[in-house]
């Protein structure tokens, strides 16, 4: 039973490994948006923060959009995150929001 627990497990992690951010850590990246995102999201848009991400119109279209819309807010609000970081909050998002394949 263990073998056929832990292979389902396996399985269900593919679709987070695959795409464009697959060498990020997708539960770090969660951790700095929980700690540097969600207070501006939420006072610009209400809520949780969440609607920036789900909007109609909203900027991302692409995960290079993405990524770069990440990096543009590291560098606005001075977070001084390193590229890993970056790829990590990208991905979590990614993961949670946008599901860009490539």
């Amino acid at each position: 039973m263990k073998p056929l627990i832990f292979a389902f497990l396996m399985l269900m992690t593919v679709p987070v490994l695959a795409g464009p951010f697959a060498d990020a850590n997708v539960a770090a990246g969660q951790r700095l948006v929980e700690k540097n995102c969600i207070s501006c999201h939420a006072s610009s848009y209400g809520g949780d923060g969440s609607a920036i991400y789900t909007r109609e119109y909203r900027k991302v279209k692409t995960s290079k959009g993405l990524l770069a819309q990440v990096r543009n807010c590291n560098t606005m609000l001075g977070l001084k995150w390193f590229e890993d970081e970056e790829l990590n909050v990208a991905a979590y998002l990614n993961n949670t929001y946008y599901k860009f394949s490539e």
